[in-house]
């Protein structure tokens, strides 16, 4: 029996109550552990899994904007949009990394996603009507389409506890309209590397395209000869 009970527990963990009542109904343990065991892959694949393909996706969507050659077909235009989104999203990626994941914390979470969505969405009908969007473009803007999204579905099940506040589901904690920092922050060299990365892979090479758009752009007062007067064109004749 003590072999049995060896293998269920963890080195020093007590449950209070007697030992034989956890001989006898070991399943609460058992379902404890594997719970924490989902929520550690289910961080963990948030954390070294989405967010580098998020980056991935960013740096593919450049290159086909580099391929396309945007700055002679929808140009500054078509530019403002992707740094929009960004501007959007980084905040919400930012909170969610230094703050406490809360109710309020996941309601602008969704604020920033449905923001994304609708300057994406504007940005597709822009782009659609002014150039050509290859399938590998369309591809790439699938998966920048998803990731907020499942990001944001990752941190409902984590923190599923905030989110029953929002249905008044019995237990569930009080209702925060305060942001704080994390209890347990996150690994400093992994915020070090999500924040240089991003600004480095991410943010330098969309302001590249704005400048490259803006440098590019037509220039209506160059191509136009200035009017003659009308009394130069009379003595002319």
């Amino acid at each position: 029996m003590g072999a049995a009970k060896a293998l269920l527990l963890p080195k020093g963990f007590r449950i209070p109550g007697s030992e034989q009542a956890l001989a006898l109904n070991p399943a609460p343990v058992l379902e404890a552990k594997a719970m924490n065991s989902l929520e550690d892959a289910l961080r963990a694949a948030l954390m070294y899994g989405l967010v580098p393909l998020w980056a991935v996706a960013g740096v593919g969507d450049w290159f086909c904007h580099r391929w396309q050659r945007i700055e002679h077909s929808t140009g500054v235009g078509e530019s403002l949009l992707h740094l929009l989104m960004l501007s959007i999203l980084a905040p919400a990626t930012l909170a969610v990394m230094w703050l406490e994941v809360n109710t309020l914390l996941l309601l602008l979470a969704l604020v920033a996603c449905v923001a994304h969505e609708l300057v994406f969405w504007a940005d597709l009908v822009y782009a659609s009507r002014r150039r050509v969007i290859p399938p590998i473009e369309q591809w790439v803007h699938s998966v920048q389409f998803a990731v907020p999204w499942v990001g944001l579905a990752g941190l409902a099940l984590l923190h599923r506890d905030q989110m029953s506040v929002l249905w008044h589901a019995p237990g569930a904690p009080t209702l925060q309209w305060t942001l704080h920092s994390k209890v347990h922050p996150l690994p400093p060299d992994y915020l070090m590397v999500v924040m240089l990365g991003g600004a480095v892979v991410i943010g330098l090479p969309f302001v590249q395209e704005l400048w490259r758009c803006w440098r590019a752009r037509p220039r209506t007062h160059a191509t136009h000869p200035a009017p003659i007067p009308h009394d130069a064109a009379t003595a002319v004749r």
